[in-house]
């Protein structure tokens, strides 16, 4: 009796520590890939708040700023402070730098290039590292938020999650969005952000099967983060009249704007990270040297200092002279550009809300039909942040979300709908990247979001080609050649010179065509060779390929190990390839519908 009834009792336990058979339940349907958002959301969360926690105590103990202030919006009476944290900070983070350039050679991976190239797996000691230089860089002060680094750390946990789990890539791949949704929705209190940022960055895309799983992980992070810190991000826009249709030419107009200044931004970043790399100046040197300059910045300042959430509050809260907010949008663009140009660790999420909150309330306090408008300035200076935000990192219902969420005010939603739509537009139409695709092309990479094109990448000529290949001498006779291979014994042959090297390809049927001559036995096979400087590699991907036999109108190629080698490795069709290639796009297009 006791030992019928003892399995009932633990079955559910042996399930929990079983981690082979929760494994197969997880992989089995789609409830198993909600527990583990819920499980990513958790995490998410508490990664969020460890993080803000050291950040702002890092903030009190270096700056000696008090415990209910923000960096950004104290006062400093001591300036050779001001001007030394950055710098120190800025050896440390170079001390760093050259650590991890001795011990690790693989560059670190991020959510957006881990989701479109590697189906999302990510390195947790990689993504550990990031947020530890982003705690450095935002700790001393350098002008850059955390956001970068909560993306990482969440994404990076549930990227070992789910590989612990042996997840399928499309299931791996939702799951590193649903821990970047938790971190968002967490940093700023808003899981429609959380959630649609994931969609729209770092997933690529939005499917039904996507949409529970990423959407619980964010409210799941929202709800540890507010029970842990109990901080919130809110705008109070206060009174204000109807939005009347008037109202949107303006805001139309500000997105445009905010969209050439997020332009400027970003290519001024590259113009900095252009200028460090050609000095002479070593790469662990350069985060004190922005450090500096950063620091001398601060001087003038305080508000250049950090992401800039104190700054954000305190310009909104209080009238200030157009002069005095383009002096300090302009030192907050050059601090910002200069702390990521120098090698700072950090991402221009906040910074891009702090500085287009001034562009929003620049542009109403400069346009002369305002005066008698029913919106304040501090409704466009949502609006521009929103607008500029979206130039730089993208996501126009993400930035949207973000607006009604920290204001809690639904009619000016649509308002900024126009604007980040015209700024997403501008920005498409005459740049075409936001700031980490903008990075990634000039590392080389032709990504442009998340969307999934790794697949492409690993569907290589070297895992379609067939090995069992037949060759033969370029020096063969004609008579030799029909001897060896007869009619139907093979398509075609692959011809090698005394060196073993690749020399072209023959028909048979061509040779077989030929009218018989009288000097077969000396006449070789020069005149029948094709494609002698026309072959495959082993690394070439489906897409390359399948170019290569459009532009030699060849139905099979011969597949070489180099260019300089140049030995056969196998030989590859082109409706093998198109056929693979077809499979893999159908089986794509599946996974988006949910059909698997």
């Amino acid at each position: 009796m006791l030992q019928r009834f003892r399995p009932r009792r633990f079955g559910a336990l042996r399930l929990l520590f079983d981690f082979d058979r929760l494994r197969a339940a997880l992989r089995r349907s789609e409830l198993g890939l909600l527990f583990a958002g819920i499980a990513v959301g958790v995490s998410s969360g508490c990664a969020v708040t460890a993080m803000s926690l050291i950040s702002q105590q890092m903030h009190r103990l270096i700056f000696g700023i008090n415990d209910t202030d923000r960096l950004s919006s104290s006062e400093f009476d001591n300036k050779l402070l001001l001007l030394a944290a950055p710098v120190v900070g800025g050896a440390l983070l170079g001390l760093l730098i050259f650590i991890l350039a001795k011990t690790r050679k693989k560059p670190m991976v991020d959510p957006i290039e881990a989701n479109a190239l590697h189906g999302g797996r990510m390195s947790l000691t990689d993504s550990i590292l990031v947020a530890v230089q982003n705690l450095i860089s935002n700790g001393f002060g350098a002008s850059v938020g955390l956001e970068a680094g909560y993306t990482q750390i969440a994404a990076g946990i549930a990227s070992k999650l789910g590989y612990k789990l042996k997840l399928r890539r499309s299931d791996l791949r939702t799951l590193v969005g649903c821990g970047a949704a938790g971190a968002i929705a967490a940093a700023f209190n808003a899981p429609l952000t959380g959630a649609f940022y994931a969609f729209e960055l770092i997933i690529g895309t939005y499917t039904i099967v996507t949409l529970t799983p990423v959407v619980v992980s964010a409210l799941v992070s929202t709800v540890v983060a507010r029970l842990l810190s109990g901080s919130n991000v809110m705008i109070d826009i206060g009174a204000f009249g109807s939005v009347v249709p008037a109202d949107y030419i303006p805001a139309v107009l500000l997105g445009a704007l905010c969209a050439g200044l997020g332009i400027l931004l970003m290519q001024g970043v590259s113009f900095i990270e252009e200028l460090a790399r050609k000095s002479s100046i070593a790469l662990p040197f350069r985060p004190a040297l922005g450090g500096l300059v950063v620091g001398l910045l601060a001087i003038v300042s305080p508000q250049v200092l950090s992401a800039g959430h104190g700054a954000l509050h305190l310009n909104l809260g209080r009238d200030l002279a157009i002069p005095a907010l383009l002096g300090i949008l302009m030192l907050k663009s050059l601090a910002s550009a200069v702390s990521i140009g120098s090698g700072f660790r950090g991402g221009l999420f906040f910074a891009s809300l702090f500085m287009g909150s001034l562009i929003g309330k620049i542009f109403a306090y400069s346009a002369p039909y305002f005066d008698h408008a029913t919106l304040t300035p501090v409704i466009y200076a949502v609006v521009g942040m929103s607008s500029l935000a979206v130039a730089v990192i993208g996501g126009p219902l993400t930035m949207t979300f973000l607006a009604l969420e920290i204001t809690g005010d639904f009619p000016i939603t649509a308002l900024v709908l126009a604007a980040v739509i015209t700024s997403s537009m501008v920005v498409r139409t005459t740049f075409g990247y936001s700031f980490a695709t903008w990075r990634f092309h000039l590392r080389g990479e032709s990504i442009r979001s998340a969307h999934d094109v790794g697949w492409i990448r690993n569907l290589t000529v070297n895992r379609m080609m067939r090995p069992d290949i037949r060759t033969a001498n370029v020096n063969m006779t004609f008579a030799d050649f029909r001897h060896d291979f007869p009619i139907g014994s093979t398509q075609r042959v692959i011809l090698l010179d005394d060196a073993d090297k690749y020399a072209g390809i023959v028909l048979v049927p061509d040779i077989y065509a030929s009218p018989v001559e009288k000097d077969e036995e000396s006449r070789d096979l020069g005149d029948f060779i094709r494609y002698r400087n026309d072959f495959l590699l082993p690394q070439m991907n489906a897409k390359q390929a399948a170019a290569i036999f459009d532009k030699t109108e060849s139905e099979a190629l011969a597949v070489v190990n180099n260019l300089i080698e140049r030995k056969v490795v196998g030989q590859l069709s082109e409706s093998h390839t198109l056929r693979r290639y077809s499979e893999e796009l159908d089986r794509r297009r599946r996974e988006v519908s949910g059909e698997i």
